[in-house]
């Protein structure tokens, strides 16, 4: 079938409302997004695709990580700084641990749409429809807060367009020099604790490695970059409105291909996947990497239907396979869908979401994740794939720089009782900034250890 930006309208389409008191209004905004520049551009989306392409051949690891779903009031420049830090120290605890290039993705400048499980919501006998992200509607509950309202995806444009320009400031003008990366985790190691000794072993080889690479002249101005990063951005692709509005042709390269100028890759999410649906429609013409969330309910062969109308050419660096199945579901669920892609000899990048299938809410009425469970699926993705000869690729995460109390566990631990003092995410629980960098050092212990072992078979033992 012939592909358009616009051709999804002609399929059903799940979780983007309809309720949108006058559709004229919509229609009128999506024209006015679709003459505003590009987030970002062809070539940075090219370049994210050449990286994830070393992702799938086991050169690369893929760290994929930011809110929820962003936030109008929340946004402000310390909170984007504070979680690029933390990304930051995240990506180079993975790099020296498995001695790979980190491709660094973050979900930020544009998640803000979110899929919910009930149209409505009942607070104190009150019925009213479901807060659905900051660029629909309003988590305030009030019956005006919940109108749908257009001009909503003219402001998270503008804050993405805001949030983009610090981001790339921020990796490019210094901030992320590796040497004062490597200073934060030395002061993160130093509050853990009992984890503390793993975690300072590896920030010392850090350090001698960087001392290493001064002392032959190959960092500085004539040597290596240190002090620059590649950041790329994500979201799940939900208003398919406002990503049409966002798609463009080609014009630089003469390919003719359409991409999605409003993120470097977009995502598909478990309740959107869909064969015969918008989603899936919308994205098999875009050139963007795609993600597709794949959950306990997804069949083998409906994966494979699924790779062959996104990614029929089997091209490197298109798909992203992030597996969303929870600590007690993955063993079950996760290898017969590595198993047949891998027969299958399908190119793809796979990766672990070990946050949606971990939730759980507290007798209190809290929805938080247990990061024990978090980490325990994250470390049974690592095995399961490698057992069955594929490569564990990547991590995708809910994550914050901020000092939240919003999923329970961890080094520095929240506990159940203390998950009501700094509660603040708009949706689902995030792990706070101290949580995510141990998930990372964890994460990175996988890593050696997969190293070593490849060290140990190459040398025939």
């Amino acid at each position: 079938m012939t592909w358009t930006p616009a051709s999804w309208r002609g399929f059903p389409a799940r979780h983007i409302p309809t309720d949108y008191p006058d559709p004229s209004a919509l229609l009128a905004v999506e024209q006015r997004l679709a003459k505003k520049p590009p987030l970002v551009v062809a070539s940075e989306i090219e370049k994210l695709k050449a990286e994830l392409a070393r992702v799938s051949k086991g050169e690369a690891f893929l760290l994929q990580g930011g809110d929820c779903a962003e936030s109008f009031a929340e946004f402000e420049a310390d909170r984007i700084t504070r979680y690029f830090r933390v990304f930051l120290q995240m990506a180079v605890a993975l790099t020296f641990a498995g001695g790979k290039h980190v491709v660094k993705v973050g979900r930020v400048a544009g998640q803000f749409a979110k899929p919910r499980s009930e149209p409505t919501e009942l607070i104190d006998g009150v019925s009213l429809p479901s807060y659905r992200g900051d660029n629909i509607n309003g988590a305030a509950f009030t019956p005006e807060s919940r109108i749908p309202d257009p001009e909503r995806l003219i402001e998270a444009y503008n804050q993405s367009t805001a949030s983009l320009n610090l981001l790339r400031a921020l990796a490019t003008g210094g901030y992320a020099d590796l040497e004062n990366v490597n200073r934060w985790n030395l002061k993160f190691a130093k509050k853990q604790g009992k984890a503390s000794a793993e975690y300072l072993k590896l920030c010392h080889r850090i350090e001698e490695s960087l001392e290493f690479m001064d002392g032959l002249g190959l960092s500085g101005p004539a040597g290596i970059a240190t002090d620059t990063v590649d950041f790329f951005t994500s979201h799940e692709a939900l208003l398919l409105g406002y990503e049409e509005a966002m798609t463009r042709q080609d014009q630089l390269f003469g390919s003719g291909a359409y991409y999605d100028t409003s993120a470097h890759m977009v995502w598909i999410g478990d309740r959107t996947r869909q064969l015969d649906h918008a989603h899936v429609e919308f994205c098999r013409g875009i050139a963007n990497p795609v993600g597709v969330k794949c959950g306990p309910s997804l069949d083998p062969d409906e994966l494979l239907a699924l790779l062959d109308k996104l990614n029929p050419k089997n091209e490197a660096g298109r798909i992203v396979l992030i597996a969303r199945f929870g600590s007690d579901k993955i063993a079950q669920g996760l290898p017969r869908l590595v198993r047949k892609v891998t027969e299958a000899g399908r190119s793809v990048v796979w990766s672990s979401d070990p946050m949606h299938g971990n939730t759980l809410k507290t007798a209190s009425g809290y929805k938080t994740r247990p990061f024990e469970r978090v980490a325990s699926e994250v470390n049974d993705f690592m095995d399961i794939v490698r057992a069955e000869g594929a490569y564990p690729g990547g991590v995708h995460l809910e994550m914050t720089g901020d000092d939240v109390t919003e999923c329970t566990g961890g080094a520095t631990p929240v506990t159940e009782e203390s998950l009501a003092s700094r509660y603040r995410t708009h949706c689902d629980p995030r792990l706070n900034a101290d949580q995510a960098i141990e998930l990372a050092f964890t994460i990175a212990h996988g890593l050696r250890e997969g190293r070593q072992q490849r060290r140990l078979a190459a040398a025939g033992l």
